[in-house]
């Protein structure tokens, strides 16, 4: 599972990891970025990035995919996709078929119980991670959620669930290949990757969405 996260490179800085992803030439952002944000929670605004050819496009998106067919934003938001059903479920096989991207962050929060109540906990690995997306544009809104799949070592002991992280190599294929293509990455982000990640135990603050600062990552 994946229902926060982290992302304070923004502006210029976005744009020119953006531009650094594989095959892109040139990066357009017509709304700019937002500030830096330390808890990013389903139905908030994040960036979303769709790649064309050589152009990479960035904008912002509800967190919580909307597919076509739905006419309102009503029932529990559709912030994550399970890997092992996207490609048959309804909410999902459409955009999988058509409508790939990618969400960048700095970090996402997890929350782990080890016999004395739930603690948050942030994963990183100290540069931008790209998260397997699917978007859509039900409601007349872009709305994006992230692919998740089963969590491996070193990583399962903190859930069951992983965000679908794509290495560099991986993004071209998820992006730009076919539906058959993009469904062999379905299976869970590389262990060598996983294997450079950090994960350390943040503020409690973080389980109130309202609380949105750097304090949270804490040192």
């Amino acid at each position: 599972m994946c229902g926060r996260f982290v992302l304070f490179t923004t502006g210029e800085s976005l744009i020119t990891q953006v531009g650094a992803l594989p095959g892109v030439e040139e990066v357009y952002a017509p709304e700019g970025t937002s500030g830096a944000r330390y808890n990013i929670a389903p139905t908030q605004v994040v960036p979303l990035v769709r790649l064309s050819e050589s152009l990479a496009q960035l904008d912002p998106a509800r967190w919580g995919l909307l597919p076509q067919w739905k006419k309102d934003d009503s029932g529990p938001p559709l912030f994550n996709a399970r890997g092992e059903t996207i490609a048959a479920k309804p909410s999902f096989r459409d955009a999988f078929r058509n409508q790939r991207g990618l969400i960048p962050m700095d970090g996402y929060y997890e929350w782990h119980d080890s016999g004395e109540g739930k603690v948050p906990h942030l994963v990183s690995s100290g540069q931008i991670m790209w998260a397997a997306a699917l978007w859509a544009t039900g409601v007349n809104q872009l709305s994006s959620t992230i692919v998740t799949t089963a969590a491996i070592e070193p990583l399962d002991w903190l859930h069951d669930r992983l965000p679908r992280l794509l290495a560099k190599e991986e993004i071209e294929q998820w992006t730009h290949g076919t539906p058959e293509q993009a469904a062999e990455l379905l299976h869970p982000t590389p262990v060598d990757y996983l294997a450079n990640l950090t994960v350390r135990p943040v503020d409690k603050a973080v389980g109130n969405v309202r609380n949105d600062y750097a304090e949270l990552l804490g040192s």
